[in-house]
């Protein structure tokens, strides 16, 4: 039983990354504030996201074990170099969107952990992830072994917690049948589809089954471990919202720090609960900031035709100019430390729609992909995966001039 549980995790890898580059702080304070504010009422958003993302995940996943050359690369010599670019750079500025979060998460973390200011600790993990990203022998693998240890530890503690906190289940259930969205909670909702529906994610996972070393014999495990990666995010999402909604609002607690989410696992932890959620989060926000900056950095390396590995120079160069403009502007930062982390997860969509269609026209291809295009349903799911982000897009950058208007 032994092998066989090690033998399972071994063969996993790309999809553990996914799952905790997309898990960092933004997506444990905007599941927190919903369970607190709405209760159970948004469960639904989970679900249509995370089939959504496993749709888009599925295809680049199908991309990357038939082929050597990268996506970006493909799309370029098949599209024309300005798709490719195009993409690149809408990824680089959505990647640059989560980075600000992911630093305001590590300086919360470390300040409910130590007491120290906030502003202080990106300028003590950024270098450490730069270090990691040019001196690490195979960042690949060191990615792949912390992220799977990250996820499995927050499952396990959501888990655990619902035992003692014997949240309603009846009203958990009801909350997975699609209710009414209004104006007042839009931002809120945006940002919870956007903390599971990560385009640029699902499009950078072609590239991580290339970086094992997967190939067409591969196929069924590649994609059962990113379906298993997509459930694993929705699933600790889930966990929080409802852990929330069963401790947090009766309360009448409102989010406003990672102590107040800490209050979460009370239950479990006593005293104790204020420091291990506020490692954890720390440790989600760092592990994030790590892997969406090598995301970004490299996607935007590979549109430009200046190399698609994490073991490259000019992809680990543009990952160094993310992990420092997220750290500036992260310090400089002055307001509502909660409402930001919301607002990073919702903006990071605004640039996604694009890097929909490049994945969506590869995937159709008979030239590029042969019988492993997309057949009727794939494509169906994908446009309706589509629709709705270009809704999310529309009605947010409406609410982005509007902001900027004032």
């Amino acid at each position: 039983m032994d092998f066989k549980i090690k033998n399972f995790f071994k063969s996993l890898g790309p999809g553990f990354i996914i799952a905790a580059v997309v898990l960092g702080p933004g997506s444990i304070t905007v599941s927190s504030k919903i369970g607190a504010t709405h209760g159970y009422s948004f469960l639904w958003v989970i679900l249509v996201g995370a089939i959504s993302m496993s749709v888009y995940t599925t295809m680049s996943v199908r991309f990357g074990v038939l082929h050597e050359k990268s996506l970006l690369k493909v799309i370029s010599e098949k599209y024309g170099k300005w798709l490719s670019i195009a993409i690149g750079v809408c990824s680089f500025l959505a990647a640059l969107s989560f980075q600000f979060g992911n630093n305001l998460g590590v300086g919360m973390g470390m300040k409910t952990l130590t007491g120290i200011n906030e502003t202080i600790w990106p300028f003590i993990f950024t270098p450490l992830a730069i270090v990691l990203v040019f001196y690490s022998k195979n960042l690949y693998k060191a990615l792949e072994q912390l992220m799977m240890i990250m996820v499995v530890i927050l499952i396990l503690a959501f888990i655990v917690n619902l035992i003692f906190i014997r949240p309603d289940l009846e009203a958990a259930a009801m909350g997975f049948i699609p209710s009414a969205v209004s104006s007042d909670n839009f931002n809120e909702i945006a940002a919870l589809v956007g903390t599971t529906f990560v385009l640029h994610n699902a499009f950078y996972q072609s590239y991580l089954v290339q970086g094992k070393g997967w190939k067409l014999a591969d196929l069924p495990r590649s994609i059962r471990d990113t379906k298993i990666g997509v459930s694993l995010l929705a699933l600790i999402s889930i966990l929080v919202i409802i852990t929330a909604a069963a401790t947090l609002k009766p309360r009448g607690i409102s989010v406003n720090s990672a102590a107040d989410m800490a209050i979460q696992l009370e239950m479990l932890l006593g005293s104790f609960a204020k420091y291990i959620f506020g490692f954890g989060f720390m440790a989600a926000a760092f592990s994030s900031l790590l892997v969406n900056s090598v995301t970004g950095g490299g996607l935007l390396a590979d549109s430009m035709g200046m190399g698609s590995s994490m073991n490259e120079k000019m992809p680990k160069v543009f990952t160094a100019i993310i992990l420092i403009a997220g750290m500036v502007i992260a310090v400089f930062f002055r307001g509502n430390v909660i409402y930001a982390l919301i607002m990073a997860q919702a903006s990071s969509i605004l640039g996604v729609p694009l890097i929909a269609i490049g994945l969506f026209l590869v995937l159709n291809s008979k030239s590029i992909m042969g019988k492993y295009r997309n057949n009727n349903l794939q494509n169906f799911m994908a446009v309706v995966g589509f629709i709705l982000i270009s809704v999310l897009v529309y009605f947010m950058y409406g609410k982005l001039i509007g902001y900027l208007a004032v």
